[in-house]
């Protein structure tokens, strides 16, 4: 008997692959998007389809110019050198000669990028950026993991380029995090199964008869944080703390740190739930804004540390079976300077592993890149999260702190970075989950493309109430501590309330950490009227060089929550 076929039946057959894929992809958004109290926001630019490498490190220098670099041990990049230029490296695993570039420097300005010769190997490297300017970039792997290199900038955006001092450094540091001190120095802490820590330059003679102290210090705490099975303690998260002691967050822990003494001070609470917070099972943190504005310059403001994302314990061993358990989803907010200080623990509106936070000139913060899947690792994670979420931290009430934004339509894995510009846009890019670069038969292509993302305060509907700074006075881009200067601005409205002066130091960004990073809320002691749209304010400068270490700051001010261009001072 022959069977009625139902046109229905025939329909839904071939509907099913279709509809399966909405489902599939339905429930991925509410991976990514859950409820939220507001959405929506900012504006994404795509600057550059391909620079040629993959940026894994990024740092903006004071001539608005951002050093990029990736790693040299994976093969020819898509980034020529100049041409009859080579890099010849017999310890390459590779390739030993090699005419491409992995590094380059980026114009904002222009768009404009250039190749910059780099010739040990960079991967998983840290930075910071010393008192003149100059980028002092430490570590690596292979030939490059003792090696420091340094950047200065130039007038000639055609001819700077890295210097190398091999064996610099006094072990291996891969995967090791760098912190500026109040006097200049730079601290490096860490590295893979490397249990101490350095300083560059290295510390000098200390007695009459020329013995010199030691090259390195054993930081037991490093040891006593890493798993058995990984290691969940690389890339420590240091903050330099108001008072000059450094603030240590491995895997749950942290401690506050006496570098001087190389003593423990205190070991803080740890951080609650099961969620590792640190390489490979990747969250970041942020120093919040160091208020100086209510402060009569003799006391000490308080310093609070704010940790976000990551991934459950044993996620990488997970992720290398090719399961991808689900991430994170909490933030802890640990005021260190409290007698007896607890975590205040909050949830994103999605799970992240591998985000990326920045300070923004605000004192918000803005969380964005990684996954909502797995760790960081090769080809170890899955779903990314597309949408920025920007976390508002004066806001009492926690249930409006947190706010999706506007999505890129490009995921940013393993290897991506972002820092913040002058012109308070977040320059993003990067994102290789691969042992080489792989375009082909992969779901997450290397990625050499170049992103701008303009925060809802760039909108145009704000124009009116962002100020414009015309002057800095009396001593131009330069100032000493304590001193009072002045900002001179222009603005369309009477800003009767709700003003403030904020200085920001750019951030060495890599691997979801960005280093050195803080934000100084400076004391306004007056607001002179000088025309119709013409004022001026009085402003106390920062009280001491732990709270703002010397260097090159970015000066914003800030009128209703809407941020002007930065300017460049050095503080000395």
């Amino acid at each position: 008997m022959a069977i009625k076929k139902n046109p229905f039946f025939f329909f839904f057959f071939l509907l099913l692959p279709i509809l399966s894929l909405l489902f599939l992809s339905l429930e991925l958004q509410e991976n990514q998007v859950s409820a939220s109290p507001t959405s929506g926001g900012g504006e994404w630019v795509l600057l550059h389809q391909s620079i040629g490498i993959s940026a894994m490190h990024m740092q903006l220098l004071h001539n608005n110019k951002v050093v990029m670099f990736d790693r040299t041990d994976f093969g020819p990049s898509n980034l020529s050198l100049p041409f009859g230029t080579c890099r010849f490296d017999p310890n390459d695993v590779a390739l030993q000669t090699d005419c491409t570039a992995h590094s380059l420097i980026y114009d904002v300005s222009s768009n404009n990028i250039r190749p910059l010769m780099v010739q040990t190997d960079t991967w998983c490297s840290s930075g910071s950026v010393i008192p003149n300017g100059t980028l002092v970039q430490t570590g690596g792997y292979n030939d490059g993991d003792r090696v420091v290199r340094t950047f200065a900038p130039c007038p000639d955006f055609d001819r700077c380029d890295w210097i190398e001092l091999p064996e610099y450094l006094s072990v291996r540091r891969w995967y090791s995090s760098n912190q500026i001190l109040p006097d200049g120095r730079i601290i490096i802490v860490g590295g893979r199964r490397v249990f101490n820590y350095e300083f560059f330059p290295r510390n000098p003679i200390i007695d009459s008869k020329n013995s010199s102290s030691p090259l390195n210090y054993y930081l037991r705490f490093l040891e006593e944080t890493k798993d058995s099975y990984d290691e969940n303690n690389l890339y420590p998260f240091l903050h330099l703390l108001p008072d000059g002691n450094l603030f240590i967050f491995a895997n749950k822990r942290s401690i506050l740190f006496d570098y001087v003494g190389n003593r423990v001070l205190k070991e803080f609470p740890e951080i609650p739930g099961s969620d590792k917070r640190n390489y490979p099972s990747t969250g970041s943190s942020v120093l919040l804004p160091i208020q100086l504005s209510n402060l009569n310059g003799t006391e000490l403001p308080a310093a609070e540390v704010m940790v976000c994302g990551g991934a459950p314990a044993g996620a990488f061993y997970q992720a290398q079976h090719g399961i991808f358990i689900g991430a994170s989803k909490t933030c802890g907010r640990l005021k260190v300077t409290d007698p007896e200080p607890v975590w205040v623990m909050e949830e994103m509106p999605m799970a992240r592993v591998m985000p990326d936070m920045l300070l923004l000139a605000t004192g918000d913060v803005i969380i964005l890149n990684g996954a909502a899947n797995g760790t960081a690792g090769w080809e170890s994670a899955a779903n990314p999260v597309l949408h920025p979420v920007l976390y508002r931290t004066y806001e009492s009430d926690p249930t409006r702190r947190f706010e999706i934004l506007n999505p890129s339509s490009i995921p940013r894995l393993y290897h991506s970075a972002a820092v913040l510009l002058a012109d308070g846009r977040i320059l993003v890019g990067g994102s290789n989950p691969h042992r080489l670069y792989n375009f082909t038969d992969v779901t997450f292509p290397t990625e050499l493309s170049l992103e701008a993302f303009s925060p809802p305060y760039l909108a145009n509907k704000q124009s009116f109430l962002r100020p414009r700074i015309i002057s800095v006075g009396p001593t131009g881009n330069s100032l000493q501590y304590r001193q009072i200067f002045t900002v001179t601005f222009s603005l369309s409205m009477y800003p009767e309330h709700d003003i403030s002066v904020t200085l920001l130091s750019p951030s060495f960004t890599t691997h979801s950490f960005a280093m050195n990073q803080r934000l100084v809320v400076l004391r306004v002691v007056n607001l002179l009227p000088m025309s119709t749209t013409g004022y001026q304010l009085s402003v106390i400068g920062p009280t001491t060089a732990a709270i703002a270490p010397p260097g090159y700051y970015l000066l914003f001010l800030v009128h209703e929550s809407v941020p002007s261009k930065g300017v460049w001072l050095k503080i000395e």
